[in-house]
This record gives C-alpha cells, sequence and structure tokens, in this order.
C-alpha cells in the first residue's frame, strides 16, 4: 500500500486544495467552479471534455456507493502538474481503492485532471 507522504496539503496549489475540499462532500457546483471551460476529465479511461460534462461526472460519479476519502500522498510534477493520491473506503465492490488524480494546472484552473489506480 501507499506510504503517506511528507508534501503537507497546505503546499499543494490553492485550486488544487480548494477542488478537493468540494469534491470530498461531494459538492460538485463548487468542485467545478476550479475547472478551466475546455477542461479534460479522464476517469478509468473515460473522458469527459468541458465543465458541463465534468460537471456532470463529479456529480454523478460514486452517487450509488457510501464511501470515504483521505488524502495519504501529494507529490509536485512541475509548476503546472500536481498528483494527489486518495484512499477510498466504501461500500463499492472492492471496499478500497488507491487513487492518483494528476492535475494540470492552467492560469489558477484545472485543465486536466486525470483519475487512475495508484500503482501498488
Amino acid at each position: 500500500m501507499t506510504q503517506h507522504t511528507s508534501l503537507p496539503s497546505d503546499l499543494l496549489p490553492i485550486t488544487v486544495r480548494e477542488f478537493f475540499a468540494a469534491h470530498v462532500i461531494r459538492d460538485a457546483g463548487t468542485a467545478s467552479s476550479f475547472l478551466a471551460e475546455d477542461v479534460v476529465v479522464v476517469d478509468q479511461g473515460e473522458t469527459f471534455r468541458g465543465r458541463e460534462e465534468a460537471h456532470a461526472f463529479l456529480r454523478d460519479a460514486g452517487s450509488e456507493f457510501e464511501y470515504t476519502t483521505e488524502q495519504i500522498g501529494a507529490h509536485r510534477v512541475d509548476d503546472a502538474h500536481w498528483v494527489v493520491t486518495v484512499r477510498l473506503e466504501g461500500t463499492f465492490p472492492g471496499r478500497v481503492a488507491e487513487l492518483d488524480y494528476r492535475f494540470g494546472l492552467r492560469d489558477d484552473l484545472i485543465a486536466e485532471l486525470v483519475i487512475a489506480n495508484h500503482p501498488a
């Protein structure tokens, strides 16, 4: 399993921090406000283009399950790219998942978000 990182959340860009704060409580409207109009979101191979599609994805994804989200890692790739690793535990198949949220930022907004299984 993933080990906790030494990078504290307060070192993440405010856009990423605020997106996650809203996303964790399933506030898709607020989370979507941090997305660029032409955002591209990829989740497990499915692509959502534009803020409207991404908002619908954020609103509906996992809504049939109960789960908790815990940030267990984060690192900076470069000035515009950050990765946040989360652990989900809940009523979905498998009950536990570790996911990487790979953010691409542009003009203080999320231009790209790729959500994928964290490598074991």
